[in-house]
């Protein structure tokens, strides 16, 4: 029996799983002869043009994004009646079968995998786009490490209308930040608070009982179910769940400078991988006077956290007088790469 195809050039394998309003396909692209996974709208949603759009709007807007935290869209489109988007495909897992698995998770396992999530949103951020549906689910842990930020289907642009009606709430209730709750207008503060709510499910082993659906309920600090987490991290997911967003880190790179600073110096930060697997190559220069290196280790991490899955990265500052430290030495393997940054972040403290 011949395995069901779209546009003459997607052969449909098995189905990888199944929301509300699509299912997502294990497929081969047989004209370039990879595997890519494919999400095709469902047929009780494909006769309604506004989530038609609104499907179609996900992957340009996806398509857009090119950042090794996010998965890419390959190609979009319509067949017969089924609007399709080709994704790559992640070899792994999501995030929430890691937490149900290990949670709760040891701090400085926590705060890698949110670093890397970090970057990916930093870089939607740049492009003016806003997730709004960060949670465990849409951020797949990739077989070696990596992790991925997928599913933009209810993301919006910042300077375009919505396409639901004002007032509406969309997103997964736990992970909602309180202006999505209200149905007010959402910026990446949104996102910051979202990802706090995840980072505090890897520590706890549960997202927080009170949220903003339930405001009566009283929101449990950290080390409360954790007593192990260190404080300054405790300080920096409570910041995060702010209900004000002017109260939470001012974007996803300034939550990856906190979280760098208040995970213990001698924990492995991140896995620095690149391509297939291959060890990232390291900074050439990393130059700033010593009263400063704390802040460029955590520069330093955040960058890796940026390379992850691609090139080599350059920290330089120039017309500094001090000699710059020596930049991390090269590992073989992930966990001897991470081993080596934080004896790097110890001796440059």
């Amino acid at each position: 029996m011949t395995s069901p195809a779209l546009a003459e050039r997607y052969r449909l394998e098995r189905v990888l799983g199944r929301g509300g309003m699509a299912v997502v396909h294990l497929a081969e692209d047989t004209e370039l002869g990879r595997p890519v996974a494919i999400k095709v709208l469902a047929e009780h949603a494909a006769d309604d043009p506004e989530i038609r759009e609104r499907f179609l709007r996900e992957a340009r807007l996806a398509a857009r994004l090119s950042h090794p935290n996010l998965v890419s869209v390959y190609d979009f489109g319509d067949d017969r009646g089924r609007s399709y988007i080709v994704m790559e495909l992640v070899r792994g897992e999501p995030l929430d079968r890691l937490i149900a698995r290990e949670a709760p998770v040891p701090s400085a396992r926590a705060v890698e995998l949110v670093l890397q999530a970090c970057a990916g949103l930093e870089h939607a951020h740049a492009a003016g786009l806003v997730h709004r549906d960060v949670k465990p689910h849409n951020l797949l842990v990739r077989d070696d490490g990596v992790v991925k930020l997928a599913d933009f289907g209810i993301a919006r642009v910042r300077d375009l209308q919505r396409l639901t009606q004002a007032g509406a709430v969309l997103g997964t209730a736990a992970y909602l930040s309180p202006e999505q709750a209200r149905g007010d207008d959402v910026t990446a503060a949104a996102d910051v608070y979202s990802l706090g709510v995840v980072l505090y499910e890897l520590l706890t082993g549960s997202p927080p009982a009170a949220t903003p659906l339930t405001p009566h309920r009283r929101l449990v600090p950290v080390r409360e179910r954790a007593p192990d987490v260190p404080a300054e991290l405790e300080a920096v997911v409570l910041r995060c769940l702010s209900p004000e967003p002017k109260d939470r880190p001012a974007s996803a790179g300034a939550l990856a400078r906190e979280l760098v600073a208040a995970v213990p110096a001698e924990a492995p930060t991140l896995p620095l991988t690149g391509r297939a697997g291959a060890p990232t190559e390291a900074p050439t220069r990393i130059a700033e006077p010593r009263r400063r290196r704390r802040q460029v280790a955590a520069a330093w991490v955040l960058a890796a956290a940026v390379a992850v899955g691609g090139a080599a990265v350059v920290v330089s500052t120039h017309g500094s007088a001090s000699p710059p430290p020596k930049p991390p030495a090269r590992g073989s393997t992930p966990a001897q790469q991470a081993r080596n940054l934080a004896a790097w972040l110890r001796a440059n403290e």
